[in-house]
């Protein structure tokens, strides 16, 4: 499942161990993320996306900006309601593009990743 923020910062510790012990690392990312950037440290498979830079980039601030607002407790409760739905729809769209991928899926099955 592509994971992005900081579930990537803290595995991308696990991955420079894993290539320090002599491991090939092959990552699989969306080309649309906040944090995963292609390194000399592993190979990087990157697949496109139904969404921009921008909207994801949108999506995060938002989810953010709310923590911050005003409002009664219901307002603000309906407000992260709606913005966790935005973000699993932004993440559902991610694993059904990498799923829909032909090539990728035929070269992961075919490198028995």
């Amino acid at each position: 499942v592509p994971a992005d923020g900081s579930h990537w910062l803290s595995m991308h510790e696990v991955l420079n161990g894993l290539r320090q012990k002599g491991h090939e690392i092959v990552v699989v990312a969306p080309e649309i993320n906040v944090h995963i950037k292609p390194l000399k440290n592993f190979i990087m498979k990157m697949y496109p996306v139904s969404f921009t830079q921008e909207e994801l980039n949108n999506h995060y601030k938002r989810s953010t900006d709310i923590m911050f607002e005003g409002g009664s407790f219901l307002e603000r409760f309906l407000k992260t309601y709606q913005g966790m739905k935005n973000v699993s729809a932004i993440f559902l769209a991610t694993c059904t593009n990498l799923l829909y991928n032909k090539e990728l899926v035929r070269y992961l099955e075919e490198s028995k990743f």
